[in-house]
C-alpha cells in the first residue's frame, strides 16, 4: 500500500537528485573552471578534485532521482555537503545571502536532507522498491552509512585541502 511517507520520499530524493545532477553537469562542463577554483580555495590536486566532485554530483544525483541505492546515494550528498561546508562556508556565517561568499544554511539542509533519505529509505517510488531492497540500507544502516560518508568526507578534506595562510589570522 503506497503511503504519504512514499511521496515525500520521492519529493525529497527527486529534488535533492535533481539539485545534485544540475551542479554536477555545471562542474562537468566548466572543467577549467572548476579546477581553478578548487586550486584557488586551497585543494591539491585540483583536476582530482574536479573529477571526484563532478562524477558524485552526477552518480549521486541520478541514483537518487530512480532511487537506486537510495541510501548509499544519500550518503554522497552528506559527504559532499560537508567538505563544502568545511571548505568554503563555515567561515562566512550561517546566511546564504552573505557575500563575497556564502553562508552554510544551504549545505546544512542538503546534508540534512541526505541524512533523512538514508535513514528514512527511498520509497515505494524507487528502483529499490522494484527490486525489494528498499529496506536493507535504510534505518540503522543508513545512519552508519552517513557516518561513514562523513569520515571519507573529512579524509578528502585531510588529504587534499590545505588552504593558503591569510596573513594576520
Amino acid at each position: 500500500m503506497i503511503e504519504t511517507y512514499d511521496w515525500t520520499q520521492a519529493l525529497l530524493r527527486v529534488v535533492a537528485g535533481g539539485v545534485m545532477l544540475a551542479h554536477g553537469i555545471k562542474h562537468a562542463r566548466g572543467r577549467t573552471k572548476t579546477s581553478n577554483w578548487f586550486g584557488s580555495i586551497g585543494f591539491r590536486s585540483p583536476q582530482l578534485q574536479w573529477i571526484a566532485s563532478t562524477a558524485t554530483e552526477i552518480g549521486v544525483g541520478i541514483l537518487l532521482i530512480v532511487g537506486l541505492v537510495t541510501s548509499l546515494a544519500a550518503t554522497g550528498l552528506v559527504a559532499v555537503m560537508v567538505v563544502a561546508f568545511w571548505t568554503v562556508h563555515r567561515s562566512v556565517g550561517f546566511w546564504v545571502t552573505a557575500r563575497p561568499d556564502e553562508g552554510w544554511e544551504y549545505v546544512l539542509v542538503l546534508g540534512a536532507v541526505g541524512a533523512a533519505i538514508a535513514i528514512g529509505g527511498p520509497g515505494a517510488f524507487s528502483i529499490d522498491a522494484a527490486l525489494g531492497i528498499e529496506d536493507l540500507l535504510n534505518g540503522w544502516v543508513g545512519a552508519a552509512l552517513v557516518a561513514g560518508g562523513i569520515a571519507a568526507a573529512s579524509a578528502q578534506i585531510m588529504v587534499f585541502f590545505r588552504p593558503k595562510e591569510v596573513p594576520g589570522t
